[in-house]
């Protein structure tokens, strides 16, 4: 009996073993099933969150279309962009302000940090006041890349295409650089001058010749530099551009003018300029008149001025048959527009002048020959 007993404890000790696997196995089942449930019932509630989201949808495009008209939508539409591209402006603000901050610390001033901004205006500051000027597309523009301007050892600057100087060097003077030594001027390379030829008087109106002006066209015909000439108006009238115009022809007559008879057309910031009310059309006006007679007589005629003289005294529109002189002190030409000269500094040092000097660059020959 005994060991009969023991036979059938083991028995139950193993029953019991198979029981809790059972168990244990069940219980895992139901985790299981209960995890499928729920994911079943979350991706069934997503879904059916989806499908309430898409027939909102559909009620408030259906509501839109109902309570506003394509040109509303269109209106919203233009604002959500508008509200857009103020958001990316915000973002950029750091960074534009951090840019200014750079152009002002550069030393360069206010103006070029503008003028850095607003790429497409050509900007200026005439006694404190700003102004932009959008570019005329109808006008005609000049094609010289910055890059093909080198500036040489001795502070000139010359221009290159393809690897070729087609610039030349020049030199304009007048009475302020007293006595030159034209055969000195002649050696240090320069191939043209223009000299200044007379004046009309900012107040009284008398036209006054450059003191200076037979010694200079002399000295650099003789030592064969081209001549041109320039003289500063202060015209008030069609009559006075005109007189003018007679005055410089009947001066050059007996000499070999092959370069151009230059209008220099400037500001005069004296209370009692006589040319201080003129308007724009006006200059304009008394500025054709000069050209066009210097034109019949046979000589090439050219406008002198700076970026004021340009942009506020004159309208470029109708000054578009006459080749443009430019004045502008810097390393690069800051100006769009076509011109066939440029000054470009005032301080220049040739051999020859004691004083300083303005030197010019020209784009190819600009001879009358």
């Amino acid at each position: 009996m005994r060991g009969k007993k023991v036979r059938m404890k083991r028995k139950s000790r193993k029953q019991r073993r198979i029981e809790n696997s059972i168990l244990f196995g069940s219980i895992i089942l139901c985790i299981v099933t209960l995890s499928a449930v729920t994911i079943c019932l979350i991706l069934f509630f997503n879904y059916r969150a989806a499908q309430l989201e898409a027939v909102r949808m559909q009620e408030e495009i259906a509501m839109l279309k109902e309570n506003y008209t394509q040109e509303e939508v269109d209106a919203m539409i233009a604002g959500e962009k508008q509200n857009a591209a103020l958001a990316a402006s915000e973002e950029t603000e750091e960074s534009i302000l951090s840019r200014m901050k750079e152009l002002m610390l550069s030393g360069d001033g206010a103006v070029n940090m503008l003028r850095q901004f607003f790429p497409d205006e050509i900007v200026l500051v005439d006694n404190n006041q700003y102004y932009f000027f959008p570019i005329q597309d109808h006008l005609a523009k000049h094609a010289y890349l910055p890059e093909n301007f080198i500036h040489t050892e001795d502070e000139l600057i010359e221009y290159y295409e393809n690897g070729e100087l087609i610039s030349h060097k020049g030199i304009d003077v007048s009475r302020y650089q007293e006595e030159i030594d034209w055969s000195d001027v002649a050696g240090d390379g320069v191939e043209y001058a223009f000299i200044r030829l007379g004046i009309r008087g900012y107040t009284e109106g008398e036209i006054k010749e450059d003191e200076t002006f037979e010694d200079n066209i002399n000295g650099a015909l003789d030592n064969g530099i081209e001549a041109g000439v320039y003289f500063f108006t202060q015209a008030t009238s069609v009559e006075e551009a005109e007189e003018e115009a007679q005055y410089v022809l009947d001066a050059i007559e007996p000499y070999d003018v092959t370069y151009p008879v230059v209008l220099d057309v400037e500001a005069v910031n004296q209370d009692n300029a006589r040319t201080k009310d003129l308007t724009k059309e006006e200059r304009t006006e008394y500025c054709i008149a000069f050209c066009e007679m210097i034109k019949q007589a046979g000589y090439t005629p050219m406008i002198y001025g700076n970026l004021k003289s340009f942009m506020l005294l004159l309208d470029m529109e109708k000054l578009e048959d006459y080749d443009k002189w430019f004045a502008y002190y810097d390393d690069q030409l800051y100006f769009p527009y076509n011109v066939r000269v440029w000054q470009y500094t005032d301080t220049g040092s040739i051999d020859g002048i004691d004083a300083d000097v303005d030197i010019n660059i020209s784009f190819g020959k600009i001879s009358g020959d």
